[in-house]
């Protein structure tokens, strides 16, 4: 499972390129969001056609394809910037000092090769529907109102290379925590125990009834 976690930062190379990135992935994981909005509105109009006007909204599956890479690839660097991905708390959250770091170190780098073929892979799916040549610099198009394929095929490299950055980073800061031997090392997520998150969840639970009796 996945646990609460906080990043630290400090005026090192390591945390300014982990906020320079983390402004990127902010910025995506905001484009998925107004994807899965704009896939509300889409249905909205295309139901409401179909009940007042008997006009669903023409391509509707068309859209739905063309947004579902916004809203599954855009946001995983986010989600892995912020510790927020499924993971398996049962040994890790065992080890302590050196050993965690090599654990996660470890654990990045085989996420990191696995990234890179995907993205090298994913690419060349792109680079098959690309052509400068064809009408809408396409060779395939979606079945119903002939949409072009090729920008969704791109954003799947796209949001796959942002991740692989930012396994980059993170790989770094482990290697770094494990040659010093930090404790709370910056630019990686900092897993809390159950009591910790429970304990921040409670307070800012508290905060918000104070609040609102004031």
């Amino acid at each position: 499972m996945s646990a609460p976690s906080n990043i630290l930062q400090d005026d090192t190379l390591l945390s300014r390129l982990d906020r320079r990135l983390f402004w990127l992935e902010t910025k995506l994981a905001l484009l998925g969001g107004l994807a899965v909005f704009s896939l509300m509105i889409l249905a909205v109009v295309s139901v409401g056609g179909r009940n007042f006007a008997n006009a669903p909204l023409p391509g509707y599956v068309d859209w739905i394809e063309q947004t579902m890479p916004l809203i599954a690839f855009i946001g995983v660097a986010y989600t892995q910037r912020l510790g927020g991905h499924i993971r398996m708390d049962i040994l890790i959250g065992r080890l302590r000092g050196r050993a965690l770091w090599m654990v996660e170190l470890i654990s990045t780098l085989v996420m990191l090769a696995l990234m890179l073929l995907l993205v090298w892979g994913t690419f060349s799916h792109f680079l098959r529907a690309f052509d400068l040549a064809a009408p809408l610099w396409s060779r395939d198009s979606s079945m119903d109102i002939g949409l072009p394929l090729w920008p969704t095929k791109l954003l799947v490299p796209v949001g796959f290379s942002v991740l692989a950055l930012r396994l980059m980073l993170q790989a770094w800061g482990f290697s770094r925590a494990f040659a010093t031997g930090a404790t709370r090392p910056v630019a990686v997520p900092l897993y809390e125990d159950a009591a910790t998150a429970a304990a921040k969840e409670a307070a800012t639970v508290s905060g918000f009834e104070d609040k609102e009796a004031s």
